[in-house]
């Protein structure tokens, strides 16, 4: 019986698919040279997380990408897809071990890290930490779409130059060292909402990637390798309905975030209208609307006094439909000098 390599050659995708030993060789941490392996893993690991850590403290997209890049993670989630999709059993093992691994280092470096920061790192002040504590639906398209692009490019010998691309746009040590240092920082709700964007991510490529290996015919090469075809059919059905079964548990609190985030722009959007047409005769001006825990909404306003009546403000609010219970103002004076002395403004 001619090998699996040889059976892939003999598709219609000749000439352009890697062959399986290729693959094994590309994702799974065995073989000869199984120590180098883990020691470049680790290493280039703990480097990249210690990169993406510095990157979300100092708030700087570039060097959060080029952790994205250097991170190694993607191997062994390949790796587990591979492994799910073959039936080899000792190397999904390996690989899972090796990822849930990975994950937990990442996060510990940010936590460790984090201690060495003075003020929090939090979502409220950080954009790279506010990027990735709120995931939504469109986190999960997106992460279906570039975990589908990582498996052909896996798959097939002709884009492999893609996967630099593929490796920032997935983003996993990112979100695992915003765990750690939320963590750090005493927001534990933002340190799940960053672990669900980096279950999401992987859910994305363990399901894309079943899901591409088949379409490739490498599902049904394996059928046709089986003495029992029935078993393995039936083999096949659960490796889809789990990978099925993961994003659908994913897509649960992703579908309430993105409700949730509806909601609050719709009320940001409510709040900050009718600010803005309240002070459009006064001295005062909104400087921003922000969304708090507990639902509650904040809003900075900064200006000249005299202050505004504020229970007047709170009663008109009321009158407008607004839940002055879930609304904070927060009066900022603002006075204006120059060398003569005060003036009204610039």
């Amino acid at each position: 019986m001619a090998s699996w390599a040889e059976q892939v050659r003999e598709t219609r995708w000749s000439g352009r698919l890697n062959t399986v030993q290729y693959m094994r060789e590309a994702v799974f941490f065995d073989g000869d040279r199984v120590r180098a392996q883990h020691t470049r893993f680790w290493l280039l690991l703990l480097l990249a997380s210690a990169i993406a850590t510095a990157g979300v403290v100092a708030d700087s997209t570039a060097t959060v990408i080029g952790a994205m890049i250097v991170a190694p993670l993607m191997r062994p989630i390949q790796g587990t897809m591979l492994a799910t999709v073959l039936g080899d059993h000792r190397n999904l093992l390996r690989s899972v071990a090796l990822m849930l691994a990975g994950a937990a280092a990442a996060v510990a470096v940010g936590f460790v890290l984090g201690l060495l920061v003075v003020q929090p790192v939090v979502a409220e002040t950080n954009a790279q930490v506010a990027g990735r504590v709120s995931p939504g639906l469109v986190d999960l398209f997106a992460a279906l779409a570039v975990g589908a692009v990582g498996s052909v490019a896996l798959i097939r010998s002709d884009i492999s130059d893609t996967l630099p691309g593929v490796a920032i746009a997935i983003s996993l040590v990112p979100p695992l060292v915003v765990v750690g240092l939320t963590l750090e920082s005493g927001e534990p709700a933002q340190a799940l909402g960053a672990l669900l964007l980096f279950l999401t991510n992987v859910a994305a490529i363990l399901a894309t990637g079943a899901l591409v290996m088949g379409i490739f015919g490498y599902s049904r090469l394996r059928l046709e390798a089986s003495d029992d075809k029935e078993a393995e059919r039936r083999r096949r059905a659960r490796t889809y309905m789990t990978m099925a079964a993961l994003v659908l548990v994913v897509s649960g609190p992703l579908t309430y975030s993105t409700a949730h985030a509806i909601e609050n722009n719709s009320r940001i959007g409510k709040i900050r209208t009718y600010v803005d047409q309240a002070a459009a005769d006064s001295k005062w001006t909104i400087v921003s609307v922000t969304a708090r825990e507990n639902n509650m909404v904040h809003v900075l306003i900064k200006g000249t006094p005299p202050l505004p009546d504020v229970s007047a403000v709170y009663a008109d609010m009321a009158a407008s439909g607004l839940d002055v219970d879930s609304i904070i103002l927060e009066f900022v004076p603002s006075y204006t000098f120059d060398s003569n002395g005060a003036r009204d403004s610039f």
